[in-house]
């Protein structure tokens, strides 16, 4: 375990080419939004350089960016820390989610061919079998892809891109209860693809709404 709490294996190797200061934002953000870093953890500049094998200059840039997008609490005489979202901000993105994911499920059934179908399904497969052998990050990362694909099939550039925007934070607040959401989540993803295979738009519509319901709401009820 490494002094700043980060598991062993889990500090992301900095890719070249590319500014620095940007490839360290990459880094610190990918620790967060999968919880490596935990909400309200001290984010000494020195460690997080020595972890990443850069100098401060630029961890320091990154945690000023990261503070600038809500990511990251810079505390006068304190330091960094990660950002401990509260209810209301949890509540206001997921409700967000909720509204454009179930319109993308509607676009989806009325645009999506038996390609698409296929892809959905052996999304849906791998992400059962993640959660069979309890791999819980791997689910996560496979639930994001999944919802990336029906956006995809949506076929709407400009509600991919309002998704974009949210993608990350929708995962840093399900990662939480992934486990907990386990194998229903998977059981909803297969109702969902039913209906957009079926062409039925108000069944995808209530079918993605209800699923991004569950999941807000057992984030509300995890265990703190």
């Amino acid at each position: 375990m490494l002094s700043t709490g980060l598991p062993h294996g889990a500090v992301p190797r900095l890719e070249r080419p590319g500014p620095l200061r940007d490839r360290v934002y990459e880094a610190l953000l990918e620790l967060i939004t999968t919880r490596a870093l935990q909400p309200g953890q001290h984010l000494v500049e020195s460690e997080l350089a020595g972890h990443l094998g850069v100098s401060r200059q630029p961890v320091r840039e990154a945690l000023q960016r990261l503070n600038t997008e809500g990511w990251v609490d810079l505390r006068p005489a304190q330091g960094a820390f990660v950002h401990e979202p509260t209810e209301e901000e949890a509540d206001q993105l997921l409700t967000v989610r909720t509204l454009l994911e179930a319109e993308a499920a509607r676009l989806a059934a009325a645009h999506t061919g038996s390609a698409g179908i296929t892809a959905l399904e052996e999304l849906c497969a791998e992400g059962e079998r993640a959660v069979a052998a309890d791999d819980v990050d791997g689910a996560v990362a496979i639930n994001a892809r999944f919802h990336a694909k029906v956006m995809e099939l949506a076929g709407n550039t400009v509600l991919a891109e309002l998704a974009a925007q949210v993608d990350r934070r929708v995962r840093w607040y399900y990662t939480p209860v992934a486990r907990q959401r386990g194998g229903q989540s998977w059981t909803e993803h297969r109702d969902l693809i039913a209906a957009i295979a079926a062409r039925d738009e108000p069944r995808a519509t209530q079918v993605m709404r209800e699923h991004t319901e569950h999941t807000r709401r057992t984030y509300h009820e995890r265990e703190k």
